[in-house]
């Protein structure tokens, strides 16, 4: 480095702009900006994705296709093939146990370069060629040339492979960072004390950086990354466990006592007895209610494992003590199912239940607020109309809010804050459920502050869906063998992925319109088909589905709005036109709506995938019933980062940490956190001061922790 470089260096700092690095040309540093690098820490924070050997790392007999390697050996012959821009240069490498053949694409000029004789050092990715293996475009150094570094490889080293950018190369990204390392891991502070590292053999914050950005061997790379990971899930636990300490200490809600008198009651309003697994979990949400402190539940449960009835169970617990329950829901299909059910289970009763959604009337909305506000309703289903600032509750003792993961923390704790005009200070008990079952890597994470129960038991009679998967071509066999479903008296649901046709030039995928058309002129010309979708005004909705739970409509061709609390008992039948299209948990909800009477169920994916994930979701679906099965392929499938964004509305993904492979460091981190809470509930001590300030910048807003402390 030049002295005037250096000297330039004496006053860097971590928010260095990174136009004022030595050595940064404009133009990189226009690139820099697109990768969200602006100064300095963001420069250190932009890690490598992978290493790699710049020295050979096996011979060419142990070389695997699609792996990034490298290789050594002897240039034994080498041929031009083609003219002009089409032309390349090949050669032949040998080690002595094996053959590998090198490819150059449009660099014909390398003839007069490489020769045979030569040994040469290559890099790169080795793909099937016939019977053998073969790079193209390798980089490569000529090791007994004292000036053929020229191919790409520049020293015998452990080179970090950055995301890069078009115009900016990861080498480059490389050579920049060399510039500041130094300087910046200095300025580093550590959040964790000495002590605290060497009891969790950790390194220091600051030789993590240094050993991810350049390393010296492979088990660097290991603990610098093991570091890092267990400082993201700390971050994490730490805002979940302060969170929850602050409900717990700040907060109260109306304790609900499960007397003898009020249970009796309860049970009388019940048309079914409950399983064990559902009593169980009536008995945990009993235990928690009937304390001030708020509770916080999560009621995790497979389709059809009768959640409902548990919701209700607690909801009425709070109206025999004089409050108000809400229900939310995350749609208003869903909330009208929810609103129809729990109205015909509390026929008779003096429970007064509204419904209140955002498509409502006027007039209607303006009544069911005042209700709510005067307390002459006990029990409210709405969808996010209830946390709209208009609601103001007479005595909200308890919500239940459906589909959790559909909502974020934001929404749960506007929630929260309505228990009413008589109940200042008083918050709500919550409890959120999902027929999405939650790995238990998720369920630590993005649900820690939470208690999780889980429903793992079917009601009595119901029988598993039984999942077959066919191709397009096999589309007219599928709705004959519908129709004659259909004459025997049975009713199918038929899902598509879009009401109408795309716009031409777009992939074609099968929509609603086009379906029922083909369909009332095909193989179900005899029969009453019926169409439903998001569109249409609730009203219409209603009707459709009263007509179809009453069999006057034959088959329901339907968008996914009939993916959750849809309860058709006579529905057989689950018709699933391009399948790949859907997530795995999508799908799993869809076949739920199925199976849920007398008869058995059947749900037919037609699909033909293209990807790895499309295929491996289809098969899933075919070879296990079971949510929980479900949910854990979900994840092996899509990663965290995917489950985490579609999970929890503006959680943001971990970079370094995978849950599912640092289940040993989530747990660590969680016991840590919990202790560090336990003595410090707000991080307010002066050793903590580093630790809150990284917490709350990641997870603060999210987790709602801005009047924390």
């Amino acid at each position: 480095m030049s002295r005037s470089n250096s000297e330039k260096l004496v006053g860097l700092t971590l928010t260095t702009s990174i136009y004022d690095i030595p050595g940064v040309w404009e133009v990189h540093a226009q690139k820099l900006e697109i990768l969200g690098v602006r100064n300095v820490g963001q420069l250190l924070a932009h890690l490598p994705h992978r290493h790699e050997w710049l020295r050979a790392q096996s011979g060419i007999a142990d070389l695997q296709p699609g792996v990034i390697s490298s290789a050594e050996g002897e240039i034994t012959a080498t041929k031009i093939s083609g003219f002009g821009r089409k032309a390349r240069f090949q050669a032949v490498l040998h080690d002595g146990d094996g053959r590998l053949d090198l490819v150059f694409f449009n660099q014909s000029f390398l003839q007069k370069k490489l020769h045979v004789g030569m040994r040469l050092r290559v890099q790169g990715k080795p793909t099937k060629f016939g019977p053998g293996l073969q790079m193209a475009n390798p980089l490569f150094t000529i090791l007994e040339d004292t000036g053929g570094d020229a191919g790409g490889i520049e020293d015998d080293a452990y080179r970090p492979v950055y995301p890069a950018t078009e115009g900016l190369a990861s080498e480059r990204i490389w050579e920049i960072v060399k510039t500041v390392l130094e300087p910046a891991i200095e300025q580093l502070e550590d959040h964790l004390s000495d002590e605290f590292r060497a009891e969790r053999a950790l390194p220091s914050l600051s030789e993590a950086y240094r050993m991810m950005h350049a390393p010296q061997h492979e088990d660097e790379v290991k603990a610098a990354r093991r570091r890092l990971a267990y400082d993201e899930l700390l971050m994490l636990q730490l805002g979940v466990h302060m969170k929850r300490a602050h409900l717990r200490r700040t907060l109260t809600a109306p304790a609900l006592e499960r007397t003898p008198e009020i249970d009796e009651r309860i049970r009388a309003r019940m048309p079914f007895a409950l399983t064990a697994a559902q009593q169980r979990v009536v008995d945990e949400i009993s235990r928690d209610v009937a304390l001030t402190m708020p509770t916080n539940r999560l009621v995790q449960g497979d389709v059809g494992s009768g959640k409902t009835a548990v919701a209700l169970d607690a909801m009425l617990l709070a109206i025999a003590h004089g409050h108000q329950a809400a229900l939310m829901a995350p749609t208003e299909l869903l909330a009208e199912q929810h609103f129809l059910s729990i109205t015909e289970m509390l026929s008779g009763s003096s429970v007064r239940v509204e419904l209140l959604t955002g498509s409502m009337p006027s007039a209607d909305r303006d009544t069911v607020l005042a209700k709510i506000h005067s307390g002459d309703v006990d029990l409210v289903i709405g969808t996010h109309a209830l946390i709209s600032d208009r609601v103001e509750f007479h005595s909200l003792a308890l919500v239940v809010i459906d589909e959790q993961h559909r909502f974020g923390v934001e929404q749960r704790a506007k929630l929260r804050v309505k228990g009413g005009k008589d109940h200042e200070g008083e918050t709500p008990h919550v409890i959120v459920m999902t027929a999405t079952p939650i790995p238990r890597t998720i369920g630590l994470t993005i649900f820690g502050d939470l208690d999780i129960s889980t429903i793992d038991e079917l009601p009595p009679g119901r029988t598993p869906v039984i999942t077959k998967r066919v191709t397009p071509d096999q589309r007219k066999t599928v709705y004959n063998w519908v129709n004659e479903k259909i004459k025997q008296g049975d009713q199918a649901f038929i899902v598509v992925p879009a009401i109408e046709p795309g716009s031409k030039g777009e992939t074609r995928v099968t929509d609603l319109r086009t379906l029922q058309k083909e369909l009332e002129g095909g193989e179900l010309h005899d029969v009453k088909i019926a169409a439903l979708h998001g569109r249409l005004k609730r009203d219409t909705r209603e009707h459709i589905m009263h007509r179809f739970r009453a069999g006057k409509i034959d088959a329901l061709i339907a968008t996914t709005v009939i993916e959750v609390g849809v309860d058709v008992p006579n529905a057989t039948m689950m018709i699933i036109e391009d399948a790949d299209r859907f997530g795995l948990a999508q799908l799993h909800q869809l076949r739920g709506r199925v199976g849920r009477g007398q008869k058995p169920g059947v749900c037919v994916l037609i699909g033909n995938p293209k990807t790895e994930d499309g295929i491996a979701r289809l098969n899933a679906m075919v070879e296990t019933t079971s949510g929980f099965v479900l949910a854990e392929r979900d994840l092996e499938i899509r990663g965290a980062g995917d489950v985490f964004g579609t999970r929890q509305s503006g959680t943001p993904p971990f970079r370094i940490a995978d849950p599912m492979r640092d289940l040993e460091l989530l747990q660590m981190a969680r016991r840590d956190a919990a202790g560090w809470i336990a003595l410090s509930p707000t991080l307010d001590r002066q050793e903590d001061a580093i630790a809150r300030r990284r917490m709350l910048k990641a997870h603060g807003q999210w987790l709602g922790l801005g009047d924390v402390g």
